[in-house]
């Protein structure tokens, strides 16, 4: 994450850094606001690729160590599964 604002953070979404940037710049200043407004984290992989670099992005931006960020939510299931397990 350093000048390629087209490089891909959200593989599963194809949320690109440009857009991760362009949200927190019109005052999306969180992991969640972020995710909201680009979906990033919400693709199949449920964040566990994307989310931290998204909070990356966002402590350099807002000049926070990564562990001064607010952790996103997680709402269950956290993993995909199949709908047949949830009867």
């Amino acid at each position: 994450m350093g000048g390629n604002r087209d490089l891909i953070i959200c593989r599963c979404e194809e949320v690109s850094e440009e857009e991760i940037l362009e949200a927190y710049e019109s005052g999306a200043d969180t992991v969640d606001a972020v995710k909201r407004r680009t979906r990033a984290g919400m693709g199949l992989c449920q964040g566990r690729t994307c989310l931290r670099l998204v909070s990356q992005i966002l402590a350099k931006k807002k000049g926070e160590a990564m562990g001064d960020q607010i952790p996103p939510s997680f709402r269950p299931p956290v993993r995909p599964i199949k709908l047949g397990w949830l009867e």
